[in-house]
């Protein structure tokens, strides 16, 4: 792939990811600031709602926040790998709220997918990838009907490449990556199985359903090392977040 060809394919993801939160930011901001007073009344105040239905309503004070939900992301297999692949996974994240805005985060995600490889022999082959990130979360707008947060997020990502090679009926006649032996002494152009830097930017919309429960879509640009180079994708997920105990 050409330095053009990657400039541009990292532009359009950026451009995605960023159209896609700005899209749920909106929405969200939108419905954090409703207000559903009559004409010519004053609109009652989240805390004034709470002390009038303490049950029906989120106040946010809650201390712990747990997230499960299902995960899409795309990446890249090998360093001189043409084209791009997906994959799908869940993704689970744990928040200690420190404050009414801040935030510690805990993220962990599974995600597999097939990728085109470089090989007469192989059309398409499976990869995995575990991933285990940490950092901060800042609550934004909120009201009774949602919360918009950010995050930034670091940690490391391990690729498992060669499952589909090396478990290739008969033995594979090609190696999954340079260096490793085969018997034509050629590989498919694949990563190396091997831990890398792995960073999500991004937000989530939560749409509350209770007090404690919500629902959230999570768009994030991720940011991997994996071969020579920093290099940017995108990943979305939805699930849902369930908040407890009191600060």
């Amino acid at each position: 792939m050409t330095n053009a060809t990657s400039s541009l394919l990292a532009k359009r993801c950026r451009s995605a990811v960023l159209s896609l939160f700005a899209l749920a930011l909106a929405v969200g901001c939108a419905s954090a600031f409703a207000q559903t007073a009559a004409p010519g009344t004053k609109a009652a105040s989240s805390t004034t709602v709470a002390q009038i239905s303490p049950t029906r309503y989120p106040v946010y004070d809650d201390k712990y926040e747990i997230y499960g939900g299902i995960n899409f992301m795309n990446g890249q297999a090998g360093q001189a790998l043409p084209k791009r692949y997906n994959m799908g996974g869940g993704e689970g994240m744990g928040t200690y709220w420190l404050s009414k805005h801040f935030g510690a985060a805990a993220d962990v995600r599974f995600d597999a997918g097939t990728t085109p490889v470089l090989s007469p022999y192989y059309n398409r082959v499976v990869v995995f990838q575990y991933i285990g990130m940490g950092g901060a979360q800042y609550r934004g707008p909120r009201n009774r009907y949602a919360a918009v947060d950010f995050h930034a997020l670091a940690g490391a990502t391990y690729g498992v490449f060669d499952h589909a090679i090396k478990n290739y009926p008969g033995g594979s006649p090609e190696a999954a990556c340079p260096g490793e032996p085969s018997p034509d002494n050629m590989n498919v152009g694949l990563y190396c199985n091997h831990a890398a830097f792995m960073s999500a930017l991004g937000g989530s919309i939560d749409f509350n359903y209770s007090p404690r429960v919500a629902i959230r879509l999570q768009p994030d640009l991720i940011l991997e090392h994996f071969g020579t180079e920093l290099r940017e994708y995108v990943s979305v997920s939805g699930g849902l977040v369930y908040r407890f105990g009191k600060k």
